[in-house]
């Protein structure tokens, strides 16, 4: 675990050699088979390692050995979940943590099992369960004072589901004690991790010079700097920095838990080069990949890249139908920050169907949104959005929008609710809104009302 794998592998020949000579049938053969199991599975034998895992249960169930019987089971969820059968894995790693939440087994074992459990949920994006058990490793790591390793990690989860419900200051402060707590004894490679929450976090919140620090900090650990640092060159304006190095490290990363995260990020920066058919192929993959898993975060994830998509290419009707389903998915995980990011698209895609209302109220409650989180750079987005639709709204006569004046030409032809719809390829509904607005507005009662006022204030031609 500390990366001397020479003296690890001698001690291991040395256990080895000693249970062969004296050929005992004991619980420690079982214990001996755990790391060569585990390295059966992190070389893709999924199916060789589950049976591994289940020989050494069926030794531990001979010798009622607890310990052994907590790494049996969760070894056979691991190689479960590796091979694509991810229900009866996730099964077996529930009952796992039974024996692990009833004081089973022993506190180093327990914290073992907790951390590997959590990040098996991570990885594949269960998220229910990454909070329960996160939960449920904070309140045991309160009464394991000596195992510091464990509440190392602990923090770091805490603070990425703090970060996912929205309590900001929280998360970040949990970043930065999971970087204090494992600086000493140095070497513990979580380190990186936190140090790249840390990143993602400042990133976010528009502290763009702490962020670029902790990013580099985290490669120094040796853990990824993507997709976070292009994410960051996006938002300090330096496209071909974050084009290049998306595309670098999305070549690079196989199918593994991380790419999906790259993907969406690829999304992102691929549109706002121009890119909509790089970013329509990074959408279907991460569409295939959501495809094998049963999570609402990953529906939401991919609901809310393809009403990006479907913004960029000209389809608002579409992309409003694929962005609310995102807005929906979001707020049911309880992520704000995502919600409030896929209002601010559903509110461009609203606009560009004419609905300026919808957009004027979606722009509102997203501000709110990173306001309270002090998500500072998608506020200004979103400001500099409301700002622009205030001026197009003040530069008509009574204060109308651009899609209510070109509803009133079309009064002033004569045109019916029906046929003005068909004209601007909006739904009747929209239109009866829309003119219920501009009716209000101006102060009138009547079509035969509005049309005057148009042939008055010059917004039809003579």
């Amino acid at each position: 675990m500390r990366g001397e794998h020479a003296r690890g592998g001698g001690w291991l020949a040395r256990a080895e050699r000693i249970l062969e000579d004296a050929a005992p049938d004991c619980a420690e053969q079982g214990y001996l088979r755990v790391p060569l199991a585990l390295r059966t599975l992190s070389g893709g034998d999924a199916e060789g390692a589950c049976r591994s895992f289940v020989e050494i249960t069926e030794i531990a169930d001979r010798f009622d050995d607890a310990d052994l019987r907590a790494f049996g089971r969760l070894g056979q969820g691991q190689a479960l979940i590796a091979q694509g059968r991810t229900a009866q894995g996730v099964a077996m790693l529930d009952e796992t943590m039974v024996a692990v939440t009833t004081g089973e087994v022993s506190p180093v074992v327990a914290g073992i099992v907790y951390c590997a459990v959590i990040l098996a949920c991570r990885g594949i994006f269960d998220l229910g369960r990454v909070r329960e058990w996160t939960a449920a490793l904070s309140r045991w790591c309160a009464t394991q004072q000596d195992l510091k390793p464990y509440r190392g990690q602990c923090l770091v989860h805490r603070s990425e589901i703090m970060q996912l419900n929205g309590e900001w200051a929280d998360a970040l402060e949990e970043a930065r004690q999971a970087c204090e707590h494992l600086s000493e004894p140095p070497g513990d490679p979580v380190t990186g991790m936190a140090l790249y929450q840390r990143a993602e976090l400042f990133r976010l919140r528009g502290e763009f010079s702490r962020a670029e620090s902790c990013y580099r900090e985290a490669v120094a650990w040796g853990h990824p700097a993507q997709p976070g640092l292009a994410l960051l060159r996006l938002a300090q304006g330096r496209l071909d920095d974050a084009a290049t190095a998306i595309r670098r490290s999305f070549g690079e990363t196989g199918v593994t838990e991380e790419r999906p995260r790259l993907l969406a990020g690829c999304v992102e920066i691929e549109l706002a080069t121009g890119a909509v058919e790089d970013a329509q192929l990074a959408v279907d993959e991460l569409g295939k990949i959501a495809a094998g898993f049963d999570s609402p975060y990953l529906r939401a994830v991919v609901a809310y890249a393809r009403g990006s998509v479907l913004l960029a290419a000209g389809e608002p009707e579409a992309a409003c139908a694929a962005l609310r389903r995102a807005w929906v998915a979001w707020h049911e995980v309880g992520a704000p920050y995502e919600t409030g990011r896929a209002r601010l698209q559903l509110a461009r895609a609203c606009r560009r169907l004419g609905d300026h209302d919808t957009a004027e109220m979606e722009l509102e409650a997203a501000c709110k949104v990173f306001e309270r989180l002090g998500a500072m750079p998608a506020l200004e987005e979103a400001r500099q959005l409301m700002d622009r639709a205030g001026a197009a709204s003040f530069a008509n006569p009574g204060g109308l929008t651009p899609r209510e004046v070109e509803v009133l030409r079309l009064v002033a032809t004569g045109a019916s609710n029906r046929e003005i719809a068909d004209s601007l390829v909006i739904s009747d509904k929209t239109v009866a809104r829309h003119m219920s607005n501009m009716f209000t507005k101006l102060g009138v009662s009547s079509r035969a009302a509005a049309t005057a006022y148009a042939y008055e204030h010059d917004l039809v031609p003579r």
